[in-house]
């Protein structure tokens, strides 16, 4: 190598070799009522379906499995999600908590699966919630609104007929078709909300939210009172449900004690758990939640104290909604509109706001003399609003959590942002899986509680592990029981919606193979990125043998392997073999590995002269060969490159590929080269590495 005759003063300024440390671009910080609205467009638009689904699955038995929906939801995932709130102020949630717990390639490795289920999980939120939305509309008593549906599904259907075949013409049903649409229109509102118009979103999400809920109060407060001054149908539904008949003309329930009807109702949770979506986007919200007056983002008490107070808030007011709602559709509407085919098949209390006939034979508007045709149509509007916003809010969040995680792995989002690429993936998945389940909301809900469950089992679980460890740290000999048994019951419900419904299973199967083979191939393309961001002194003293270092007359670097073979012998078998003059000065490199699946380094370095010798003893490594290429780049800042010394690698050519392809790393010496000939674009200024 040709060293440059330019004097070092006249030569331009250092070049900056060490990377920037990524950074998301966090959305504008609102109050937190705000933000509970906005993750209520998700938690609440549930009412919407979850009502009917409650009476599809437990009939009569609706409002005490309800009940135990409730109390999972009071006493069980929210004290959960309460405490994770304080342990990922970032909003990473319980599975920055896994790996926090599980280091290694291990952590990172279920860190990846249960990304599967949480796009599962959201990805079916929005295809779900467009398949509710576009019952309504398919049932709106508009007749002008219905001729319009029929003729663009008879077009459609000619149309494909025509440049298919008959038998995809028919999947294109009513339901499909306003399906479709009502997607391409949450779409276009996630792609309001990814220009740039946060604040406006999260007021409209505000404006929805607190219309669709005075709504849903007047339908739920107008029932209850209903069935206040005629107790006849509470007693009828008590008589019922004590003879054991509450499976809808099925054979009644024997024996039909207090204990079998608890014990079913514990058994039907399973079916019912809908109720229990939106508390994990509580958690993926944070970020945007302002916190305490005059905090920065560095304070999160405030964030997490208002996150706290959003998760509280949401958790009582669905409670409150979930069980009056239930209690009023089953008391009041007759079982056969729960039919398929019936007018409150999916939309229970849009049929009663509809002013529809009660079981009792009276027509819903003696319930409340508002309720009718503008009322109805008034309450369709609201509710199609919100679960269109409900499929924006979780794409939204999806789009938040994704770079958070997958950015620590080497899994560079930003050009996907840039080029639109996230957008058409989600646009393709959401319409494959829309047409998968033949935009069915019964035939969803079984995959949308696969990945909702997994990720509230999850939760259950870290946290679990996380106050054991905690405890036993401090000195404590508590186990925390009540925890346990919350995690226990979330892992039995998982294990029974995952064997009766394995379609969420192959999904999330689905999208883990894709985000590991996105891992693998990213850290093998990123692998020539130096992917250190900081360089750090452990002392005063390190600080100042480094300065040292750069006034050495081409100093020799030396990458050594502690306990493998003495200082002293290593230094005099190279000076040997390498042809190194006595004057020539050695700079032994000691790496000390950290965790070897983080993808960026920030190191740390001890500068120690020992021996007549330099020892540069370097942390927080998770890469030998970046490490190494990037003290040498370093070190050849103001002063001439040094040289790097290596022996032969005793890894074979099959073990190299394997180790490039999987983690970006290989043949060291070879690695060292290829990441300083990037880096550096002047042969000239470029350290010399010498394999021998």
């Amino acid at each position: 190598m040709t060293l440059s005759s330019t004097p070092l003063a006249t030569q331009p300024p250092p070049r900056d070799y060490l990377a920037a440390e990524p950074a998301l671009k966090l959305p504008p910080a609102s109050h937190w009522l705000r933000v509970a609205c906005l993750i209520g467009v998700d938690y609440f638009s549930t009412l919407a379906y979850q009502v009917s689904i409650t009476f599809t699955a437990a009939g009569l038995l609706g409002p005490p499995a309800t009940l135990v929906v409730v109390g999972m939801t009071l006493f069980g995932a929210l004290p959960v999600y309460l405490y994770l709130a304080g342990r990922s102020p970032n909003g990473q949630s319980s599975i920055a908590l896994l790996e926090h717990l599980v280091r290694g390639w291990l952590g990172k490795t279920l860190v990846l699966l249960l990304l599967g289920f949480a796009a599962t999980d959201f990805v079916i939120t929005k295809t779900l919630s467009t398949a509710a939305a576009a019952q309504h509309v398919i049932h709106d008593e508009n007749p002008r609104l219905q001729q319009a549906i029929d003729r663009c599904t008879l077009a459609t259907q000619q149309w494909v007929a025509t440049y298919a075949t008959p038998g995809i013409a028919a999947v294109f049903t009513r339901q499909m078709l306003v399906t479709l649409a009502l997607g391409g229109l949450s779409f276009l509102f996630w792609a309001i909300i990814r220009r740039g118009f946060n604040r406006k979103a999260t007021a409209y999400a505000v404006v929805v939210v607190v219309v669709y809920l005075t709504l849903n109060a007047v339908v739920v407060g107008s029932g209850l009172v209903y069935l206040l001054s005629h107790p006849q149908l509470i007693e009828q539904w008590l008589a019922r449900i004590a003879a054991g008949d509450w499976q809808m003309g099925g054979a009644p329930l024997t024996p039909a004690g207090a204990g079998t009807l608890l014990a079913t109702c514990l058994l039907l949770f399973p079916k019912v758990c809908l109720g229990l979506s939106g508390l994990e986007m509580s958690v993926v919200a944070m970020p945007e939640i302002k916190g305490g007056r005059g905090e920065t983002a560095g304070q999160l008490a405030g964030r997490v104290r208002d996150t706290r107070r959003v998760m509280v808030v949401a958790a009582l007011v669905m409670s409150l909604y979930l069980l009056g709602s239930v209690v009023v559709s089953t008391l009041l509407i007759p079982v056969e509109q729960f039919a398929a085919g019936g007018q409150a098949a999916g939309r229970a209390l849009a049929y009663l706001a509809h002013g529809g006939q009660m079981a009792d034979g009276q027509a819903a508007s003696l319930v409340n003399s508002w309720f009718g045709g503008r009322f109805g149509a008034l309450y369709d509007i609201s509710t199609v609003l919100i679960l269109c916003l409900a499929g924006t809010s979780v794409i939204t969040g999806l789009t938040t959590l994704l770079p958070q995680i997958l950015l620590k792995f080497g899994m560079q989002l930003h050009w996907v942002h840039a080029w639109g690429v996230l957008f058409a993936l989600f646009a393709a998945v959401n319409l494959g899986v829309t047409f998968m389940f033949h935009a069915s909301v019964d035939d969803q809900r079984g995959a949308y509680a696969t990945g909702m469950l997994v990720l509230i089992t999850n939760a259950a679980l870290v946290t679990l592990v996380d106050r054991y460890r905690a405890a036993r740290q401090s000195g404590s000999r508590r186990f925390p029981w009540g925890y346990a048994l919350v995690a226990a019951i979330f892992v039995v419900t998982t294990l029974d919606v995952i064997i009766d419904h394995p379609s969420g299973l192959a999904i999330s199967l689905c999208f883990i193979v894709v985000i590991l083979a996105m891992s693998i191939v990213s850290r093998a393309v990123r692998s020539n990125e130096l992917r250190t961001v900081g360089l750090d002194f452990a002392d005063a003293a390190s600080r100042q043998l480094w300065e040292q270092l750069h006034t050495l007359e081409l100093p020799v670097l030396v990458p050594h392997r502690p306990g493998r073979q003495a200082r002293a012998e290593k230094a005099a078998a190279l000076r040997s073999e390498h042809q190194l003059a006595d004057e020539v000065n050695l700079v032994f490199i000691e790496v000390q590995m950290a965790d070897p699946s983080d993808f960026y380094q920030k190191l740390s370095m001890q500068v120690l002269r020992e021996d007549h010798v330099f020892v540069i003893r370097i942390g927080g490594c998770v890469s030998v060969a970046h490490a190494v290429a990037a003290v040498a780049l370093e070190l050849s800042k103001g002063c001439r490159p040094p040289a790097l010394h290596f022996g032969w690698s005793e890894m074979g050519p099959l073990e190299q590929a394997w180790s490039f392809l999987a983690f970006g790393e290989g043949n060291v010496p070879t690695k060292v080269r290829e990441l300083i000939r990037r880096a550096e674009p002047d042969p000239c200024r470029r350290p010399r590495v010498i394999v021998g």
